[in-house]
């Protein structure tokens, strides 16, 4: 999957999709046997993709804890980011 979002000039939605309730997270849905695993990423200046936490998905609605995993790992990326290095 990571090489196929690397290298495609456009990921079918299919496999990376935005997720509507959200501002600016995607999703990446990987299918393995009978279960389907979802990862949550960001774009960092426009062509970076951040990979931040993955599970398996066992309903269609997306777990509200996993949803808001992903976002504290996002702010946590960018505060990381615009903090000072020492």
């Amino acid at each position: 999957m990571l090489d196929l979002v690397r290298n495609a000039p456009r990921v079918p939605e299919k496999f990376f999709k935005h997720l509507t309730d959200s501002d600016s997270l995607y999703e990446m849905r990987i299918r393995s046997g009978s279960d389907i695993y979802r990862v949550f990423c960001f774009f960092d200046a426009g062509q970076l993709v951040v990979v931040l936490t993955g599970f398996v998905k066992k309903t269609d609605k997306t777990p509200r804890a996993e949803l808001q995993r992903a976002h504290r790992l996002k702010d946590e990326y960018f505060q990381q980011k615009t903090q000072p290095k020492s």
